[in-house]
């Protein structure tokens, strides 16, 4: 018998991150995310939910209680839930860089109140039972790197004033580990900032199975790096288990990816890391095996996560509209969950 625990959700984000912009690609719509997620099935297994994106032209921040309640009842009549929320803390939206001088840092905060309101009307309204609130630090690795200190400082006191805000609410803030963010482009900058935020209860760590890997190769951080080209299946996993040992107490949110070692930069997304599809032939990681470094302690289930979400970002929309490839998903999210997961 298949595993229940963790809940397998899809990220409706894919249709916005990269889309929409001159040049772009147009945006797909929520409702659309939603039917493709819905209709996915793999041996009688489907989806059991989806995490939000609090940015138009999905969900705007400020929406309405109505309004908010009506998308949380489409949600629900598919069968789904909601659990993790990205708030919308980046230069630009309601928030600003968390490195930035008071205003700025004033705002990214506000974003992140705003973020808990949206939470606690799904909460209360029983469209949502678990999940987080991500964020990351709104500022690029290169501003950073004039004053490492300094910097990773001004975050974690930003990140600490969101926390107090997440803590009343009854929220969690999870920290995306991406090289494109600041104070948090290695795994080393990342537990130094979350050490110096010192809020290992409310303010953690959000993995991405794509975006470690490339902490492993210390793109962004060469300091950082754990592995070289060439590397054996032996030191992949020495890498991985001294990456995710270290990362795994702070670390409550997690999602399943794959990468194929490249790096694309978008915008504000400096050489962040290319999610790929869950088959593609030129993926770097066993999807199932890399899960375990985070899902599980030795052989046995930390059980720290309710849902894992798949992260499909940058997909072109010819291959987010396939019904295929969010069954090919779901079946590779099952067999995660079929291993390190729980009943």
């Amino acid at each position: 018998m298949s595993n229940v625990f963790p809940k397998l959700h899809n990220a409706m984000w894919p249709g916005l991150v990269g889309k929409g912009g001159e040049g772009d690609e147009p945006a797909i719509e929520f409702d659309k995310m939603l039917e493709l997620t819905a209709n996915s099935e793999v041996d009688g297994q489907k989806f059991d939910g989806i995490d939000f994106f609090l940015f138009d032209p999905h969900i705007n921040i400020d929406i309405s209680e109505d309004d908010l309640k009506a998308m949380a009842d489409r949600v629900t009549a598919k069968g789904l839930k909601v659990g993790s929320l990205v708030a919308p803390i980046w230069p630009g939206t309601v928030g600003d860089s968390a490195m930035g001088d008071a205003e700025a840092r004033k705002k990214f905060v506000l974003a992140v109140e705003k973020a808990c309101r949206i939470a606690k009307i799904l909460n209360d309204h029983g469209a949502r039972d678990y999940g987080v609130i991500r964020i990351d630090s709104a500022t690029g690795p290169e501003d950073w790197s004039k004053d490492p200190s300094g910097g990773t400082k001004k975050i974690a006191e930003t990140f600490r004033e969101a926390g107090k805000v997440a803590e009343a609410n009854g929220e969690k803030l999870a920290a995306e580990g991406e090289i494109c963010w600041a104070g948090m482009h290695s795994w080393k900058a990342m537990i130094d900032t979350l050490e110096a935020t010192d809020m290992p209860n409310t303010v953690g760590f959000q993995a991405d199975l794509a975006h470690t890997y490339l902490y492993l190769l210390g793109y962004n951080a060469p300091e950082a790096a754990l592995l070289k080209e060439g590397y054996s299946e032996e030191e992949l996993d020495a890498a991985y288990t001294t990456m995710t040992n270290a990362l795994r107490p702070w670390t409550f949110d997690f999602h399943v990816a794959q990468n194929d070692g490249s790096v694309h930069g978008s915008g504000s997304h400096d050489k962040t890391g290319r999610h790929c599809p869950a088959d593609d032939p030129n993926g770097k990681l066993d999807i199932t095996k890399a899960s375990g470094y985070w899902l599980t302690e030795g052989s046995t289930p930390t059980k720290r996560f309710q849902h894992i979400c798949w992260d499909g970002c940058m997909f072109p929309n010819e291959m987010l509209l396939k019904q295929d490839t969010w069954n090919t998903i779901l079946g590779a999210m099952i067999k995660v969950r079929d291993a390190h997961g729980w009943s």
